[in-house]
């Protein structure tokens, strides 16, 4: 197998390129917004098909990704996330099933009032329209995407690192298929053909073109996109996640959850980066060990990096970093109080999660930590739109405009108002 970048197709300039795709997807989007549930249902059905039938051409695309990724230097997180498996791309294909099998959130009605002049008001749901989507390392995001967007009634542009541009085109080729077969609009789901930087300025600038931009990645591509965008975006911030050990919590379970919330999985947004511990907690030394036996590298403050030789000492660095790694850091804090006063200046609004059997302390964390997602006794790796239920997810929306959590179909939609009448006129 060869290392070589995939060469990108010519094209005149990135404005240019950006003006043809969404002209193509306004067209396809509203083609897209006279299907019917069942149509939209079926494409979805038959993309999952065409992604277990052409999984050759899709693993071998994958394999040519991560040989050059590894011979230029990607580290172990972002080689994680990159690989695909058959396992993981039957995953894929399955969350693609799961997105069919969801209520159409399309014309969904959210609420009603009839007005004291008998005007009858409601709002109901619609697509945002055209959704453009850039995103680094991760292949799977071509199919969650593309899926989500589908089912709520948008097209998506899609721009993927170029870590994953084999993968990336594969996985289109196959939903391209699937979309072919069951008689939607190709264009529905565009994946831009060129990894020139210059795509994604111009999808920055496309005022008009394109409704939304969603990104997804590191924090240098969340903060170019925050800074260039004339488009609104729904940004996906990092997950600098907290697991909070309370006085009260069961050290058992304690244990179990500190281990699986950072060790499950390390390179996922929903892992455990910073454990408080209480300083009143009877056994923070069984955590400790716990983590350094399934291979974390543990920095402590000084209480808990005197508990073992096997701790190093966390730097102020540490607090704020997203290591994404078998790497933890674990601090002391003086109760509740103290935990909330660190997460505060630290977490990045993810996930945070407390570990206790006092449902007054749970009640308190759950109530006063202002993140996307808030958690009690439960690992910060369910912070993932399909364990939510949602079928699949573009990303964790860390703001709080619009859509906050995991961004699934809902998330993807708008309102409007319909306003009946019977011949009213304001005086």
């Amino acid at each position: 197998m060869t290392a070589e970048a995939p060469k990108s197709p010519p094209f005149a300039d990135a404005d240019a390129l950006v003006v043809t795709l969404g002209a193509r997807a306004r067209a396809a989007a509203k083609r897209l917004a006279a299907a019917t549930t069942g149509a939209k249902a079926a494409a979805l059905r038959a993309a999952a098909r065409q992604l277990r039938a052409q999984a050759p051409a899709i693993l071998d695309a994958n394999a040519r990704d991560m040989a050059a990724g590894t011979a230029g230097g990607l580290g172990p997180a972002m080689l994680d996330r990159l690989r695909l498996d058959a396992a993981r791309l039957g995953g894929i294909a399955d969350a693609v099933e799961a997105v069919a099998a969801l209520p159409d959130p399309v014309g969904a009605e959210i609420d009603r009032a009839e007005r004291p002049n008998g005007l009858v008001l409601s709002r109901v749901r619609v697509p945002l329209g055209v959704v453009g989507i850039i995103y680094e390392s991760r292949p799977n995001v071509t199919a969650d995407a593309a899926a989500l967007g589908l089912m709520a009634g948008n097209a998506v542009i899609l721009r993927g690192g170029s870590e994953a541009a084999h993968s990336n085109r594969a996985i289109h080729a196959a939903l391209a298929a699937g979309l072919a077969e069951s008689g939607l609009p190709e264009d529905v789901v565009q994946l831009v053909p060129t990894q020139d930087r210059a795509a994604v300025g111009a999808l920055l600038r496309a005022q008009g073109l394109i409704d939304i931009i969603i990104p997804r990645g590191g924090k240098g591509l969340v903060a170019r996109v925050q800074d260039e965008a004339r488009v609104p975006v729904l940004a996906h911030l990092d997950g600098i996640n907290h697991l909070y050990i309370d006085a009260a919590a069961d050290p058992a379970q304690a244990v179990e959850l500190a281990v699986n919330a950072k060790m499950r999985r390390t390179g996922i947004c929903g892992a455990t980066e910073t454990i408080l511990i209480d300083r009143a907690y009877p056994a923070p030394l069984a955590i400790v060990d716990a983590l350094v036996r399934a291979g974390c590298e543990v920095r402590g403050d000084a209480r808990i990096a005197a508990l073992s030789p096997h701790i190093a000492r966390a730097d102020a660095g540490d607090w704020d970093c997203e290591y994404l790694d078998a790497i933890v850091s674990i601090a002391t804090v003086d109760g509740l109080d103290g935990a909330l006063a660190h997460i505060d200046a630290h977490s990045s609004h993810h996930t945070d999660a407390i570990v206790t059997e006092d449902a007054a302390t749970a009640e308190r964390f759950l109530s006063a930590v202002d993140s996307a997602i808030v958690m009690h006794n439960a690992s910060t790796q369910f912070a993932d739109g399909g364990e939510f239920g949602l079928g699949a997810e573009i990303g964790i929306a860390t703001g709080r405009l619009h859509a906050r959590g995991p961004v699934a179909l809902e998330g993807l939609t708008t309102y409007k108002w319909l306003v009946r009448g019977n011949g009213q006129t304001r005086p």
